[in-house]
Formats: structure tokens, sequence, C-alpha cells
């Protein structure tokens, strides 16, 4: 019994080194500088003609899609502007440098991504899915690795000129839509 105490004793005290030894290891460590930051995700056109499963399972990929990321100051200054095409599978990969060639820095929480253009002239009315119209704040990154971090959003779509919702009120209504129409 005494052999198993002391035996327990020097095992403790072993353990104890050694997670003093990882402490002040750990104490050294020091943070990886993030150098890029990427922006990633995917472009489709959603047709509002087709039935319901296709509208809603059979958006199909736009190639060519212009997609922007602004990125703005503590000022509200624009720091960063950058743009990519989309690929034959809809999908976007912006890359943007941490630091700017002035040194400012990039804060991704001040940046926000949007749909810019559409090559399909069938499928090229942004929609507001994912804020792709009117910009998607960079909030929680996907994936963070040593010096890069990504962020993956939406998808963002376009959809067809027939789709598009008309402004149904008038220039001369007042009271909060309550007015009447002019007579002509």
């Amino acid at each position: 019994m005494r052999t198993m105490v002391v035996l327990i004793y020097a095992v403790v005290l072993i353990a104890m080194g050694c997670s003093s030894i990882h402490t002040a290891e750990a104490s050294n460590y020091e943070e990886p500088k993030i150098k890029t930051i990427h922006v990633g995700g995917k472009v489709l056109c959603q047709d509002c003609t087709q039935g319901w499963n296709e509208w809603v399972h059979g958006a199909r990929p736009i190639k060519g899609g212009k997609v922007s990321v602004t990125c703005m100051d503590d000022r509200n200054r624009a720091v960063f502007y950058g743009s990519d095409l989309t690929d034959e599978k809809g999908q976007f990969d912006l890359i943007m440098n941490k630091y700017t060639i002035n040194g400012k820095e990039v804060k991704a929480n001040r940046c926000s991504v949007r749909l810019v253009s559409c090559p399909d002239a069938t499928c090229n009315v942004p929609t507001n899915f994912s804020r792709g119209r009117s910009g998607m704040k960079l909030n929680r990154p996907s994936f963070v690795y040593r010096d890069l971090v990504k962020y993956t959003l939406g998808p963002f779509y376009y959809t067809s000129p027939m789709c598009e919702k008309s402004d149904t009120t008038h220039p001369d209504q007042s009271n909060n839509g309550r007015g009447s129409w002019p007579n002509y």
C-alpha cells in the first residue's frame, strides 16, 4: 500500500511538472497575425415564372455575375473596395488584405458585400435574399486558421424582370396611403 501511495505521489509531481512547462510555453505563444480575409459565396438565378418546386429548388448558377465588398473605417470613409466575378458554378471568392496600402486596418465587421451586376438578360434583377441588393455585413467567420479568415455568405439571388415587384403606390397619394386618386 505504501508503494502505491509513493507511486501516485510521483505521478502527480510529474504531471504538475509537465503542466508548468506547457504553461510557460503557452505564455510565450503569440497569436498569428491575420494577413488575408476571404469572402466567398454563390450567386443564383431564381425564376418565379416556373412552378413552385422549380422556383424553390431549381435555382441555377449565374456565370459572370459581379459581387463587390466595401469596407469602411471608423469615420465611415471607404478604406477598401474590391469585386469578383462568379465562375460557372456561380461561386465567388473575394480576397482582401487585412491592411491597406496606407497601413489602415480593414475591420471585417465594417465590410459589406452586395450584388453589382449580372450578364444574364433573362435573370438580372437583384433580390434582397441574404441582403444581396442592400449589402450583407460580414458578421461571423466560417473558417479561421493561422493567418487566414474566411466568411461564407449567401447564396445571393437574381430573378427575371417578370418577377420584379412593381411599385403600386401613386405619387399623389398622401395620408399614409389613404389619400384619394386625383380626378382627371
